[in-house]
């Protein structure tokens, strides 16, 4: 009889310790957060590679020898930090951070570089660049979104030096603008891929500077771009990601960018089928994991785990009943935030705009 009762309370014990685990909840991630102490470490990456020439990935198409120069004399505003458009959104990272925490210890310096880099010019010379015969699809769209994206910082920056740099800027912001405009309706499908080229990702950037600055022309062709590329697409894959050397995510992007473009009630329907999952409040994400962060391309993975984020706090700031994204992005963030700050340069000479990018989406 004693052993009897004695393995009942056995089972039951076994029993109530599975319905534990099983209902157990989701592990809470730390929320990051960007002090004055954080912004001070990201801030010394793109300080320290803005005008450091070499190494350097020109990624030119040659016509002839004319084309031929030194990465300063042919990108005298961006010709640090291993390639064009890394050097221009660590110029976008180190005006954000100035703007948020004028205090920086290397504040001085900082306005310093950005006087010198990004003077009237420099900024010339950039134009001449673009209107090189073969140039005109240099940087498109990656490198363009950052052009917008620090034309945008400086335009909300409420600073002599910011209104200089703008105007410095201007010509290569307009150029750009252009750009798209002319650019858009000939392309006649999107590119879905996790690397510079993928559309989505270029036209979220543009659509923040369209609004920002009120670019209605701009504004009205990605909005008509995103119906004719996005409107109808269900069931993305996200099993299929990331790839091996994704450093944005195809499907999360599309989500970030539509946010942007269509009514709440709308966005919220056209999620509902697009990644139907993410509602479920016991949705789970595992961070992209890096095999070796001192290969280039590999390393791309610790960018991803920060676009993610970036794209899933947004989800939940224009959806409020999706606010169980934010314990994810804060995983990923988790993850990837402490390997940034090294002496691998394949990670750092990029890797600090994508954190504080992150880092500026939590509320």
């Amino acid at each position: 009889m004693i052993r009897a009762k004695l393995l009942f309370i056995f089972f039951i014990t076994l029993l109530l310790v599975a319905c534990k685990e099983e209902n157990s909840p989701i592990a809470i991630a730390k929320t990051p957060v960007l002090n004055l102490n954080e912004a001070n470490r990201l801030a010394s990456l793109p300080l320290e590679c803005m005008q450091t020439e070499f190494p350097n990935k020109l990624n030119q198409t040659l016509q002839d020898s004319s084309h031929l120069g030194t990465p300063k004399k042919l990108h005298p505003a961006f010709y640090g930090c291993f390639d064009w458009h890394s050097s221009v959104h660590g110029h976008w990272s180190l005006v954000s951070l100035l703007k948020q925490f004028p205090a920086l210890e290397t504040a001085d310096e900082i306005r310093k570089k950005l006087k010198t880099n990004l003077s009237k010019e420099n900024i010339e010379a950039e134009i001449a660049y673009f209107k090189m015969k073969g140039n005109a699809s240099f940087e498109r769209t990656y490198g363009w979104a950052w052009i917008l994206k620090l034309a945008e910082e400086l335009h909300t920056w409420d600073d002599a030096l910011g209104s200089e740099l703008e105007r410095n800027l201007q010509p290569l912001t307009d150029y750009v603008v252009q750009g798209y405009i002319d650019f858009l309706p000939k392309l006649n499908y999107p590119i879905r891929v996790g690397e510079h080229t993928n559309t989505a990702f270029g036209l979220s950037l543009a659509m923040d500077y369209a609004k920002t600055l009120n670019k209605g022309e701009l504004q009205e062709m990605i909005v008509q771009t995103v119906d004719r590329f996005y409107k109808n697409d269900a069931g993305c894959p996200m099993a299929w990601e990331p790839s091996g050397f994704d450093f944005l995510s195809p499907c999360l992007e599309e989500a970030n960018l539509v946010r942007k473009v269509y009514s709440k009630e709308k966005y919220k329907a056209w999620l509902k089928q697009f990644m139907p999952q993410l509602s479920a409040t016991d949705f789970t994400l595992e961070p992209g994991k890096v095999g070796d962060r001192t290969e280039g391309k590999l390393v791309h993975l610790d960018g991803l785990n920060f676009s993610r984020a970036w794209c899933l706090y947004g989800i939940a700031e224009t959806l409020p009943e999706y606010e169980h994204l934010k314990n994810i992005a804060n995983q990923h963030i988790n993850y990837s935030l402490p390997h940034i700050v090294d002496d691998n340069y394949s990670g750092t000479h990029w890797l600090g705009t994508f954190a504080l990018y992150a880092l500026n989406h939590i509320e």
